[in-house]
């Protein structure tokens, strides 16, 4: 009767854990880059708490606010930016459909083989410009639907970071109970084992972070050497751009305008070194360095990181890139520990076999 009261409770137990985790199901996203930036910038709050003699609260609150003043409100700045730009590209289309196409300038004929039929194309449109348009019209509609959907899910994740910052001042606050709840789960589930998956996990995280950020800030100094270079005006305000643009893995969203900005200016060769330096040296460096940063300093072979890195982004987006490698990473771990503690067995038999048997095997 006892057995079948505990298995009852168990039940009972495991329903309880599924329905709490369908509730928090919508906030998944929210919950996790929370925890992410708590547990990235958690020596800075360990710092910031002891400067304030031990006050959790605000510690807290103003971690949260220089959060919010870092990311949110340059996010707010871009997106009334867009939108005006979304304005003045309304504008130009109207004014294309009643007026024309200006005048072909004077470098796009000198593009080699393909600069005359660029031309008599540009003289093409510009005669048919409301046949062109009305031709257009129906493309346009496509890309006005696939530009509202997007703008959906730009809105739904303007959404997900703004419950993200305030959900990292309750795990800056609440951080410390936390860590002790989940060792003890830990420790539950796992028993003596617990502290070494906990310290596994938080350096995979933490090395995807350093490596995440050293990336950022090699593409940043290589965008801003890249614009020097090219004669592109503003080189440092865009490499802070392409720095914040690596973090989203976006930055040809950076290089790419400044690229056919020098073609517009008839810049043709430094447009294509640009191009070039962008695709080969900016967006390359990604791809090798970021996964160097994130297997150094562990015991993880660089190949398990690469298939975590990219694995992981192809499977879970963006947050896959800390979740690929730390589940590899565990699993990693877990295969290494059983194949430890079966050798010293085998170890073991064979010392039990007999001189002649043991030069046998």
């Amino acid at each position: 009767m006892a057995t079948n009261d505990r298995l009852l409770v168990q039940i009972l137990l495991l329903g309880l854990l599924a329905a709490s985790l369908w509730v928090l199901a919508p906030f998944w996203s929210a919950l996790f880059w929370a925890a992410v930036l708590a547990f990235a910038s958690w020596p800075l709050m360990r710092l910031l708490t002891q400067l304030l003699n031990g006050r959790l609260s605000l510690a807290a609150g103003i971690l949260t606010v220089v959060w919010v003043i870092m990311v949110a409100v340059p996010l707010v700045w871009l997106g009334f930016n867009l939108a005006d730009h979304i304005n003045d590209a309304n504008a130009l289309v109207k004014d294309l459909q009643v007026e024309g196409l200006p005048p072909a300038p004077s470098w796009l004929a000198s593009i080699p083989l393909v600069g005359d039929s660029l031309v008599e194309l540009w003289r093409t449109i510009d005669q048919q410009g409301a046949a062109f348009f009305d031709t257009l019209r129906p493309y346009l509609g496509q890309v006005g639907n696939w530009l509202l959907a997007r703008s959906a899910k730009i809105g739904a994740g303007m959404v997900e970071l703004a419950l993200s910052l305030v959900l990292v001042f309750f795990f800056y606050r609440d951080g410390p109970r936390l860590a002790v709840f989940v060792h003890s789960l830990l420790e539950r589930l796992i028993g003596e084992r617990a502290d070494h998956y906990l310290e596994l996990v938080a350096g995979t995280v933490q090395r995807v972070v350093n490596g995440v950020i050293g990336t950022a800030a090699a593409q940043a100094v290589l965008a801003y050497i890249g614009f020097v270079i090219a004669g592109v005006p503003g080189a440092l305000v865009l490499g802070l751009l392409t720095f914040a643009c690596s973090f989203i893995m976006i930055p040809p969203l950076i290089w790419g305008p400044a690229v056919a900005w020098l073609v517009w200016q008839g810049e043709i060769g430094m447009a294509i070194f640009l191009g070039i330096w962008g695709f080969f040296i900016i967006s390359g460096v990604d791809n090798i360095l970021k996964p160097y940063l994130i297997s150094r300093g562990g015991n993880l072979p660089l190949v398990v990181v690469l298939l975590g890195v990219f694995g992981g982004i192809l499977a879970f987006g963006f947050m896959g890139l800390f979740l690929g490698p730390t589940l590899l990473a565990v699993a990693y771990s877990l295969l290494s520990d059983w194949v430890a503690q079966k050798t010293p067995d085998n170890q073991a038999a064979l010392d039990q076999l007999p001189p002649d048997k043991q030069h046998e095997t």
